[in-house]
């Protein structure tokens, strides 16, 4: 199969390789995935970038966790009637050195979630690593139904799909974007009210909304708003935080504490099974009637992952997709400016 792979960390042009890899071959309760489209997202060009001084967990990986595509093959204890079978992929790459930059790709069959027909691939190659974060975000703590949600950085790939769970759990959806210029991006059939942090006193314009606090923040820089989401967090509210810009990043521990503020810190890769199952399940649910969009900013062929890695360090709007050709060429050419 035609794949894209990296054996050592480092910038993208420098290690990202394109040729022919063997096609894998699924194990017992394993599915073989054809793909059709891949996912990039910052997390795949963190590893290969080594960040945070993570070192190369096996000696050869095709990156990317998510996609979409056809079951074309399945393992020992599967159904073999999810031969044909749409599907859109999440953890591919988690804790696995393959993933789905490439023709195909094999995961636990859990891990290969159906994707009703009437769903493009585009919407199910953008729902894993920011879907199944955005999910346990939003319903870590229980039902958001008739409660007040704070969704920081809104826009973002990750805060549009929590915003829009959220929304569709029953919560009424305050969002926040980091200039006033991207207010006319917002949707307001998803956000009610929208605050951007360059306004004046943006606590002042949540509480507006707000004036008995919020029930939960989805936090997608706790280093830069630790002291807003202090200002608007209820009584006994809950912070779900999924990034942040410092490592060592300070709170205003006693007003939270005081404040009975619950801070939850959210890394995907180590997720619960079964949260990850019920994501899935609901991420599903909510897609097959309407309530999930994503915003595609660019795509690219699987010679240019070299150029989408750089598009998504760069960061920028929109989901960044790689179409993976149907076919394979002994001998293909490595990407513009790969090696």
């Amino acid at each position: 199969m035609l794949a894209s792979w990296y054996d050592q960390q480092g910038p993208a042009a420098e290690v990202l390789q394109l040729g022919d890899v063997p096609d894998p071959t699924p194990g017992p309760g394993e599915v073989r995935v054809r793909v059709t489209v891949s996912g990039a997202n910052p997390g795949d060009t963190k590893k290969r970038r080594g960040w945070t001084g993570s070192a190369m967990p096996y000696p050869r990986v095709i990156p990317h966790s998510d996609a979409a595509g056809i079951v074309d093959s399945v393992g020992d204890g599967v159904d073999a009637r999810r031969v044909g079978q749409r599907v859109w992929v999440h953890g591919a790459q988690s804790y696995r050195p393959f993933g789905t930059a490439a023709q195909y790709t094999v995961v636990p069959g859990d891990l290969a979630v159906p994707l009703p027909n009437h769903l493009p691939d585009d919407l199910g190659a953008s729902l894993g690593i920011p879907g199944i974060t955005a999910h346990r975000t939003v319903f870590a703590d229980g039902p958001v139904d008739g409660k007040l949600v704070l969704v920081n950085g809104v826009l973002g790939a990750v805060g549009s799909l929590a915003a829009q769970l959220a929304r569709w759990g029953g919560a009424t959806v305050i969002g926040t974007v980091r200039r006033g210029t991207d207010l006319d991006r917002i949707d307001p059939a998803v956000v009610s009210h929208a605050v951007a942090l360059d306004s004046g006193d943006p606590a002042a314009a949540i509480r507006t909304h707000a004036p008995d606090g919020v029930d939960r923040i989805i936090e997608v820089a706790l280093s830069d708003n630790a002291d807003l989401d202090d200002a608007v967090a209820a009584n006994g509210a809950v912070i779900a935080a999924y990034a942040t810009r410092e490592d060592r990043t300070e709170i205003p521990f006693w007003t939270l504490l005081f404040n009975n503020v619950t801070l939850r810190l959210l890394g995907s890769d180590d997720f619960p099974a079964e949260a990850k199952r019920r994501a899935a399940r609901d991420l599903t649910a909510a897609a097959a009637v309407g309530a999930l969009t994503v915003e595609v900013g660019a795509r690219f062929p699987l010679t240019e992952i070299a150029e989408a890695h750089d598009l998504v360090d760069a960061g920028g709007r929109g989901r960044v997709l790689i179409d993976i050709p149907q076919w394979s060429r002994a001998g293909s050419p490595h990407p513009h400016g790969a090696k």
